[in-house]
C-alpha cells in the first residue's frame, strides 16, 4: 500500500517537527506529503542520518518493481502496479505478449512466426501487437541457438527473451544479443555458471519450481547485485497460475514481501500444447497480473480477441475514453455529405466510423461532448439532448458545409426529434438506425431519397 506522509514525518530530524525550511517547503509535514508523493527527492533534506536515508529509500522503492526489456520504440515496461484491484485505482502496465520459436522448429514454421511478429492491429486509435520474442533452445545443437537469435535479431526489432538451460548456450545468446537488453531466463541449475557473466544492469527472470524455491533463487540473484529481475514460479496449471500471480501480488502489495516486488512472466506452452487452450490460459493471465505472457502459436482471429482483453483491462476505469468533440469528415465528405451527430464516447466513435467508412459515402460526424458517455446514458444525463446538440450544430457551423441542412440523430434518441426541430428550426430532423452496423444501409437509402427528390 502506498507510504503514508505522517509515517515518512516521524524519521524526520526532531521527529519531523524541526521545519528549517532548507528544503523549500514550509514544514517537515509537508515535506513527508511531497516525499510520499514522489514530488521532492531525499536529498533535499540534509539533516537525514545515512541509516534514516536507506530506510526511507527502501520505503519509497515501488513494491513492484519496474522492469524495462529491448530498447528503442519497441521497448517494452513491465510492473510498478500498486493495487490488487483495478477498481482501486487502475492497472498502469499492460502485460508484454510474447511469441515463442524454438531453434527445432523448421525453417517454414520459423519464419511463419517471424512474420507474426509485425502483425498489428488498430483498436480505439492504439496500435497492438507482439512484444516480445521468446527463443527456446530445445535442439542438441548450440551453434544452431545462436543462429535462431541471430537471425530474429535481424529480421524484427522485438524484444528477446532467452531461454537455454544449457550455461554455455544461454551466454553466447546474451553476449551476442545484449545490446537489445534482452531477458536472460535462469534457472536454480544454472544461475551460478550464468549470473557470474551477465552486466550489473542485465534483465534476469528466476524460474524456480513453486514460490518458495522462487523466493530463494530471487535472494540469491540480488545478492550477487542483480535488480532487474522478472519473476517465473513455474505455475504447471490454469488453478496454480491464478494462485501464483494472486500470492506474489498479495505478498508483494500487502506484505512487502522484497523477493516477491518484481513482475512475473507465464509460459503457456508449460501447461499444454493445444493452442486454444493456450489462448483460455492467456486471458485468465491478463485478468490475474502476468508481466509477460509467452505463447507457442497463435491465429490472427485469437490473438484480437487476446489484444482486446487486454486493452480493456488495462484502460483506467476512471477516465471514461473519450474522442475529440468536433466535426469528422470521411469519405472525402463534401456540402452533398450527410451529417450525423454522436456522441464523444470512444468505443461509440469507433463502432459508428467504421461503418461509416464502409458505406464508401461521404458523411460528416458531428461528436458531441458527453464526457465519455455513450448515447443512451448521455440522455439521461442531459449531455445529450436538444439544447446540446443544437448548441453544438450552430458552433461548428455546420449549416455552412452542407446544403442540404439534414441532421440525423441516432435511434435510440428518436424522442428528442420533435424538440431538436424547436431548436433547429432551419434543419430537417432524422431518426437513423440504432445499431451502427445499419448506417450503410441507411445512408445508401438516404441518398436514393434525395436523388428522387432532386
Amino acid at each position: 500500500m502506498p507510504v503514508k506522509a505522517s509515517d515518512i514525518q516521524k524519521m524526520l530530524p526532531e521527529n519531523g517537527k524541526k521545519n528549517c525550511k532548507e528544503c523549500g517547503l514550509a514544514t517537515c509535514f509537508a515535506f513527508a506529503m511531497k516525499l510520499a508523493n514522489a514530488g521532492i527527492t531525499l536529498d533535499k533534506c540534509t539533516y537525514l542520518s545515512a541509516e534514516v536515508r536507506l530506510q526511507l529509500e527502501d520505503m519509497l522503492q515501488p513494491p513492484i518493481r519496474q522492469v524495462f526489456i529491448g530498447t528503442g520504440a519497441r521497448q517494452v515496461a513491465i510492473g510498478e502496479e500498486e493495487v490488487m484491484f483495478r477498481h482501486q485505482k487502475t492497472f498502469f502496465r499492460a502485460p508484454g505478449m510474447a511469441l515463442l520459436i524454438a531453434d527445432g522448429e523448421d525453417e517454414e514454421s520459423c519464419s511463419a512466426k517471424i512474420a507474426k511478429i509485425g502483425w498489428q492491429f488498430e483498436r480505439l486509435d492504439k496500435l497492438s501487437r507482439f512484444d516480445l520474442v521468446a527463443l527456446s533452445h530445445t535442439s542438441t545443437d548450440g551453434g544452431k541457438y545462436l543462429q535462431l537469435v541471430q537471425k530474429v535479431m535481424a529480421e524484427t526489432d522485438a524484444g528477446l527473451i532467452l531461454l537455454a538451460a544449457e550455461p554455455e548456450v544461454l551466454l553466447s545468446a546474451y553476449e551476442a544479443s545484449k545490446s537489445r537488453n534482452p531477458l536472460v531466463c535462469v534457472t536454480d541449475g544454472n544461475y551460478a555458471q550464468v549470473v557470474p557473466h551477465l552486466a550489473k544492469s542485465a534483465v534476469v527472470c528466476a524460474s524456480a519450481d513453486g514460490l518458495d524455491n522462487l523466493a530463494n533463487l530471487v535472494g540469491k540473484l540480488k545478492e550477487a547485485g542483480l535488480e532487474n529481475l522478472v519473476l517465473d514460479p513455474g505455475s504447471g496449471s490454469l488453478v496454480e497460475l491464478v494462485r501464483d500471480q494472486t500470492m506474489i501480488r498479495r505478498a508483494a502489495l500487502l506484505h512487502k514481501f522484497r523477493p516477491f516486488g518484481f513482475p512475473t512472466l507465464f509460459l503457456a506452452a508449460r501447461v499444454t500444447s493445444d493452442l486454444e487452450q493456450q489462448m483460455l490460459l492467456a486471458v485468465a493471465g491478463v485478468a490475474k497480473y502476468a508481466g509477460i505472457i509467452v505463447l507457442d502459436d497463435i491465429s490472427s482471429e485469437n490473438f484480437q480477441v487476446l489484444l482486446t482483453v487486454r486493452q480493456n483491462i488495462y484502460t483506467d476505469p476512471r477516465v471514461p475514453p473519450t474522442v475529440e468533440s468536433k466535426v469528422y469528415g470521411f469519405n472525402e465528405a463534401d456540402e452533398s455529405a450527410a451529417v450525423l451527430v454522436t456522441t464523444n464516447f470512444a468505443l461509440t466513435y469507433y463502432a459508428v466510423t467504421g461503418e461509416v467508412e464502409n458505406s464508401k459515402l461521404p458523411v460528416f460526424l458531428c461528436c458531441q461532448d458527453t464526457g465519455g458517455l455513450c448515447v443512451l446514458a448521455a440522455w439521461s444525463t442531459g449531455t445529450f439532448g436538444p439544447e446540446t446538440i443544437a448548441e453544438m450544430v450552430k458552433k461548428q457551423a455546420l449549416a455552412d458545409k452542407v446544403t442540404h441542412k439534414q441532421l440525423v440523430l441516432p435511434g435510440y434518441v428518436a424522442r428528442i426529434k420533435g424538440d431538436l426541430e424547436e431548436e433547429l428550426p432551419d434543419w430537417e430532423i432524422l431518426v437513423g438506425p440504432r445499431e451502427a452496423v445499419d448506417i450503410p444501409n441507411y445512408l445508401n437509402e438516404l441518398k436514393k431519397r434525395r436523388e428522387n427528390v432532386a
